[in-house]
């Protein structure tokens, strides 16, 4: 069986330095720092005070009031960043085959907030067994999936992937082999999250997780640097239309960019603490490459999974040495975290867009906040508080996850 071309057609994107696409990618390539103290709660009392969040977002633009109290504010942020891809897509309703059309877009929480605000009302009226009939629904992260299958009317595939930081490239991984394998012509992919309430930050200090650098915020989120104490929590939204290529180019439609390749793999190591050799990272980027028949000296870019956790950046360098040797001095490396925070379950979806627009414009954008490098990090190009411009042809999205989940997702620069 042949396997079918699949190509990005359409981007969308709420993310905490821009709230579409083009705002997104100018926030990136100005070294735009999304953190700031938190507003959507009172952290006072939380050892994390700040986060990035999403700034001037206003739901009611694209649905009816009614219908927000009945969805999460993740799916709300899936719900606008999907009506920008479709927009952006070009994709005439009217003329495709709905039966063929699917959504896969992942959270890795879910509706933690909901749940959380659910539960405290339950208790704080005296366990009255009266919840919102929207409790559950609000809580799922299968509602994401569902609900824009039902607002876009798309009837084909439609589930959400759970994989904790890796999930929307999971789904993005699923989607490229349902096209592939002739089960679909045209997926919405990617992923949502909205975690930053008193249940994320909270859970995620209590593991020790989160940077606490409260008295310097702005420098907090510092991948590949020395100092680095953790990541800075992120929200928002990233939306991919993956096509089979003869349906886009039946069509007219524009071409971002191509996925030729994907890597998933298990550390089977330990449910939070990555293998310290790097072996689930370092197969998932060889699986990457040996499925799209590539080299590793063909690789000219990877957007960094680069959380700034201590062991978690340093591992991944160590895991790429051993997939690229000495042609890791020729590469470029970046993380966009260091100016989105980390989103989590969504993460894999912006920073894919990230990487699909660095290969359309030849600019990588840079690691900011690369104040002191670490000597247990190799001396290599991670753009430390600079666009780069360069011809980049092939380039990997790197996502790792919370039990040992590992995404390498591998994207060809398009050539008309």
């Amino acid at each position: 069986m042949e396997l079918k071309r699949v190509v990005i057609t359409g981007l969308g994107a709420v993310t905490p330095i821009g709230n579409t696409v083009p705002a997104f990618w100018n926030g990136l390539l100005c070294g735009k720092n999304g953190v700031a103290p938190i507003t959507h709660f009172n952290a006072e009392q939380h050892k994390t005070k700040f986060a990035c969040e999403v700034k001037d977002f206003n739901v009611l633009d694209f649905i009816d009031a009614k219908e927000v109290r009945k969805i999460d504010l993740c799916t709300q942020f899936a719900l606008v960043a999907a009506a920008e891809a479709m927009q952006d897509s070009g994709i005439d309703m009217a003329s495709i085959d709905h039966d063929r059309a699917g959504v896969l877009v992942a959270s890795g929480i879910g509706g933690i907030q909901s749940t959380f605000e659910g539960i405290s009302d339950f208790v704080e009226n005296g366990y009255d067994p009266r919840f919102s009939p929207f409790f559950i629904l609000k809580s799922l992260i299968n509602m994401v999936p569902g609900i824009l299958s039902i607002k876009f009317d798309l009837r084909g595939p439609s589930y959400a992937s759970a994989s904790a930081c890796a999930s929307a490239g999971n789904s993005i991984v699923d989607a490229y082999h349902l096209i592939q394998l002739n089960k679909a012509d045209f997926i919405l992919a990617g992923g949502t999250e909205a975690a930053i309430g008193e249940c994320g930050i909270g859970g995620f200090n209590a593991m020790r997780a989160l940077s606490t650098r409260n008295d310097d915020y702005e420098t907090a989120s510092r991948p590949f640097s020395a100092g680095r104490d953790g990541f800075v929590m992120g929200e928002g939204a990233g939306i991919l239309i993956l096509e089979e290529y003869e349906h886009a180019k039946a069509r007219g439609a524009k071409i971002y960019g191509e996925i030729i390749g994907e890597g998933l793999t298990a550390d089977a190591y330990h449910i939070t603490a990555p293998h310290p050799e790097g072996r689930g990272a370092m197969n998932a980027m060889l699986n990457a490459i040996r499925d799209a028949g590539l080299r590793p000296e063909d690789i000219d870019y990877i957007n960094t999974h680069g959380t700034s956790t201590p062991p978690g950046d340093k591992v991944e360098c160590l895991a790429i040495q051993q997939v690229f040797g000495e042609h890791a001095k020729d590469m470029l490396f970046d993380s966009t975290k260091s100016m989105t925070g980390h989103l989590l379950g969504a993460c894999a979806a912006i920073e894919s867009i990230a990487v699909v627009l660095s290969l359309q414009n030849g600019i990588v954008p840079p690691t900011i906040n690369f104040i002191e490098k670490d000597p247990e990090i190799p001396d290599w190009n991670f753009c430390a508080n600079k666009a780069v411009r360069r011809d980049i042809r092939y380039a990997i999205n790197n996502a790792f996850g919370f039990g040992g989940h590992n995404v390498s997702i591998l994207f060809k620069k398009y050539d008309a």
